[in-house]
């Protein structure tokens, strides 16, 4: 069935009060009517106390005129200037009956538009840890809001596979047969690599032969690329990441366009020679005494960097996948590295005007000592071992809230709300800022949790089973309960929350409507029953309840969170 976008009711609020605004003081005509939610009516606007100067009046006469002219709800005027705004019953339940439709009236603003969002962008040979943690979540609900608002998304997983430490890596294999994880393996042939003259140049000669392609080591490369692949789907299909193999382009994908991509550089004056190394100097990115920062293109060796990697890769994405958006989700300290790369690529033209593009940096995860997550004995937390960790906290706070579940049933509610904690506790913090891992408050039932909001929607799943309803009836002339109206609105910001996740890219935004709506949903089932409510009353709760669930486990599934039907 086709969507029918329904515009919410904080859109046709501004919209009747920037017609006011025009209507009543021309000169005004398109100045923002600045209307909010409000715990004193439905919605506020301070736009007279804002315009009131620019007019040349006194801001409540200019509020008196625009509430004469308003033509949406009840309004009152309020201290200086405000406009306090109600709606009536009646266009509060049309509003939610018309969202009941395909899509819950979303939109889809973003049709016709694509993104590449590259995200998670782990390396070959070695275990995911905390570090690919928030990139691997914050690009995957990015990657799924922008779908949800019709985008057409291109998901990128630019994998660490290729350079000198495999031809480190697969000669320690050849020479010391060993059957350790390749974590292991590479750490024994870095030690090695640095203690034994004789093996280090034999590693460099392997290194020569893998980019020449012999056969060989070719073939010892690939199946330690196809192993780590697999072991990383594995954490994706259990973390619920849209992530597929057929996303996976590596960095050896773009190593032969790398001689390419610096020729072209060189050719528009855009590289100059630096001690025998080819550079770009920034013309925006200085450094501590004043002068350019160099983007290293080709190393004084001959050999490339990720630098030049990532030029290459800009230049193939923007000239063979026509993206009207670049997205980069990596960690803030990334954050000149892709100013110089994106710099360099506009000042090639391999960037035109027309592609946006952002690096979506993001904060550290930190232990519960404000430092750097690690284990006990300072090293990496493998991202395997942390989801464990959480699944098992989730498993007894699970059991102690319903002890009467039988194991099978426990075992998936826990694998739910642990992974769904462990992604909303990331997703709900502001991007660029850090956040410790307490896996105690993750797990909590009460509060900001994805858990909270995972009860949230089975209660009403609850509620709607035992209803045994299926149809959405509803009587716009039945008046609201203060917290049916409350609820309402919640669901009704919806669209509001996923355009501005789109605007800023700020996953968090969601994560707030969320528990917000949560949180009237909870007040609406303790103030106002359903299966006990006369008719027609119980017909517009049992609506209401529909619309409330389905929103909460739409709004879940574009965080990456299972939503339940019980717990």
């Amino acid at each position: 069935m086709q969507t029918v976008e329904v515009v919410p009711l904080l859109d046709q609020v501004s919209g009747a009060v920037s017609t006011a605004i025009a209507s009543t003081r021309p000169e005004l005509a398109g100045a923002d009517p600045l209307v909010r939610r409000s715990e004193h009516a439905d919605f506020q606007s301070n736009a007279a106390l804002a315009l009131a100067k620019r007019a040349g009046v006194r801001p409540a006469d200019l509020a008196t005129d625009l509430a004469s002219t308003l033509t949406v709800g009840s309004v009152a005027l309020s201290g200086p200037g405000f406009l306090n705004i109600t709606l009536g019953d009646r266009a509060m339940w049309t509003q939610m009956a018309a969202r009941l439709g395909p899509g819950l009236g979303v939109g889809r603003p973003l049709s016709g538009r694509r993104t590449i969002v590259d995200y998670s962008a782990p390396n070959i040979a070695k275990e995911m840890h905390v570090g690919h943690l928030r990139t691997t979540i914050l690009g995957d609900c990015l990657a799924r809001v922008l779908a949800f608002l019709g985008g057409d998304v291109v998901r990128q997983n630019h994998l660490g596979d290729w350079g000198t430490q495999f031809g480190m890596l697969i000669q320690y294999m050849d020479e010391v047969p060993a059957t350790a994880p390749y974590d292991e393996l590479y750490r024994a042939s870095r030690a090695r690599f640095d203690a034994d003259a004789d093996f280090a140049d034999r590693c460099r000669r392997r290194v020569v032969a893998l980019q020449a392609g012999d056969p060989a080591t070719l073939a010892r490369w690939r199946d330690i690329v196809a192993e780590s692949e697999q072991a990383f789907h594995a954490i994706y299909a259990r973390l619920g990441v849209l992530l597929t193999p057929a996303d996976s382009v590596g960095e050896s994908f773009y190593n032969p366009m790398l001689a390419d991509t610096v020729a072209d550089l060189v050719a528009a004056g855009i590289a100059v020679a630096s001690d025998g190394a080819l550079v770009v100097y920034s013309r925006h990115v200085l450094g501590r005494e004043g002068e350019p920062v160099p983007l290293m293109v080709r190393k004084s060796d001959g050999g490339y960097g990720y630098d030049t990697t990532d030029l290459a890769t800009i230049r193939y994405r923007v000239r063979e996948l026509a993206p009207d958006q670049l997205l980069y989700v990596t960690d803030a300290r990334q954050a000149q590295h892709f100013a110089l790369v994106f710099e360099a690529a506009r000042r090639a033209g391999w960037l035109p005007d027309t592609v946006d593009v952002a690096h979506v940096a993001y904060g550290m995860v930190l232990g519960l000592d404000g430092r750097p997550f690690r284990t006990r004995a300072g090293d990496t937390v493998r991202l395997t071992d942390l989801v464990d960790e959480a699944v098992a906290r989730a498993r007894t706070v699970v059991a102690e809230k319903n002890p009467g579940l039988a194991p099978a049933t426990l075992d998936r509610i826990a694998e739910q709300t642990g992974i769904g904690a462990v992604k909303y506790a990331d997703l709900s913090t502001s991007r660029t800022k850090d956040y410790a891992f307490d896996v105690d408050r993750m797990v909590s039932f009460a509060g900001n949790t994805g858990v909270y909001l995972q009860f949230a929607h089975a209660r009403v799943r609850s509620i709607l089973r035992k209803a045994g309803a299926t149809t959405h009836a509803v009587d716009p002339e039945v008046p609201l309960h203060p917290t049916e109206r409350t609820l309402v609105l919640a669901i009704d910001g919806f669209s509001t929350a996923l355009t501005e996740v789109a605007a800023t890219l700020e996953p968090h935004r969601l994560c707030n409507y969320l528990y917000e709506l949560a949180r009237a949903c909870t007040a609406f089932c303790e103030e106002c029953p359903v299966l006990r409510a006369a008719e027609p009353v119980r017909a517009n709760r049992i609506a209401l309840c529909h619309l409330t669930a389905a929103t909460l486990r739409d709004g879940l599934e574009l965080l990456g969170i299972a939503a339940p039907e019980s717990m």
